[in-house]
């Protein structure tokens, strides 16, 4: 495995955990009946964990990303690439 695959790999695995926390989170607001989309919105624009609910520990979760990164992933993801 040359190094741009191994990169590449890592980026990927990367993206996936994020996914999968962005989704969780979404549950979680979601169940307490919050507009899921404005909150997380909220919190990326203001990095004010209180726009998410501690249900489920989302509230941890969402924490455990970089706000950078999150938006790196929101637009290579929208960008399809």
């Amino acid at each position: 495995m040359d190094d741009f695959t191994r990169k590449f790999n890592l980026v990927e695995e990367r993206d996936e955990q994020i996914h999968e926390i962005l989704s969780t989170v979404y549950r979680a607001l979601e169940e307490k009946g919050y507009n899921p989309i404005n909150q997380i919105v909220g919190y990326i624009l203001s990095e004010d964990p209180t726009y998410i609910t501690n249900h489920n520990h989302a509230r941890t979760l969402i924490r455990k990303i970089d706000r950078d990164e999150l938006l790196q992933v929101l637009v290579r993801k929208y960008l399809g690439q």
